[in-house]
């Protein structure tokens, strides 16, 4: 965990969640798991049920009036699907009770830019300040990357708030929007290519005799540990890589293997796929 020991929202009061969906599911878990909300302080809306089953076994307020969560929070999460944004946002005028004004909107909207975002919540919400975020699912276990870029009228604090309670879950840096595409292409997107990795690891050890359930968890424990040992020794990924290498030995035959099969630049265009489709994704809004 990232978070300062002891620090709490002050001032921000309640957190909700226009969406119930699993990346919603994460952020809502870390802040409860250290501590930094209560269940009771947390609004989730959702027009089905179909994801609200582990709120309500968290203890939150659950409903399906968009605008009864914005109504009730200080900080909403849009969290919802970019094509159903404008539903979203429809939702919550038709929902609201009274008008509403200078509430803090985090997006997890992949490829809606900041200016979209301002343009269309500032019709229900005038005031609102606005912060696009790409996170990813392994904050739910401490161990995220998330990032961040602020809208025109978001403030300091603001970009403090987000960083702490997104800090929660791991680790948390704000850069330009001009590069929030391609750090969700690699971090938002990544979680998915390493769980592809982790499941040829062991589909490898399984065809060479390795029990299926040792072979995932020997694999998991891996990739965990390389990670690890890039993040605290600050080498570069070459060098370590190199020192496991022995001339003539295992690894470089292995090494071998995966330079013919193309890793690297399919890796790298993975990478590129995902950002290029959330820009797309952007154009359509």
């Amino acid at each position: 965990m990232n978070m300062d020991a002891g620090k709490t929202l002050e001032g921000v009061g309640k957190v909700g969640f226009v969406g119930a969906g699993n990346m919603a599911q994460a952020i809502g878990g870390a802040l409860l798991r250290t501590g930094l909300l209560k269940a009771s302080n947390i609004y989730v809306s959702s027009p089905s049920n179909t994801n609200k089953g582990p709120w309500i076994q968290f203890g939150t307020h659950t409903t399906t009036e968009n605008g009864c969560v914005v109504e009730n929070s200080d900080v909403i999460f849009l969290a919802m699907k970019p094509i159903y944004l404008d539903a979203a946002l429809m939702d919550i005028k038709n929902t609201l009770k009274q008008p509403v004004s200078n509430k803090l909107f985090v997006s997890l909207l992949a490829g809606v830019p900041l200016k979209v975002l301002e343009e269309k919540i500032h019709r229900i919400v005038p005031g609102a300040r606005v912060i696009r975020v790409m996170p990813n699912t392994p904050v739910l276990v401490g161990a995220g990357c998330s990032v961040f870029s602020c809208g025109t009228t978001a403030t300091k604090k603001d970009a403090e708030i987000v960083k702490m309670m997104l800090s929660t879950g791991g680790i948390c840096q704000e850069i330009s929007e001009s590069l929030i595409d391609a750090a969700g292409g690699l971090s938002g997107c990544g979680p998915a290519y390493v769980y592809l990795i982790i499941e040829a690891l062991s589909d490898g050890a399984v065809k060479m005799g390795v029990p299926r359930a040792m072979a995932t968890q020997f694999a998991s424990q891996t990739v965990l540990g390389a990670a690890k040992m890039v993040l605290e020794t600050g080498k570069h990924p070459g060098q370590l890589k190199d020192e496991v290498c022995s001339p003539g030995g295992t690894t470089i035959c292995g090494i071998h293997a995966l330079e013919k099969g193309g890793v690297r630049s399919t890796l790298m265009e993975a990478v590129e796929a995902a950002t290029k489709r959330a820009a797309e994704l952007g154009k359509n809004k």
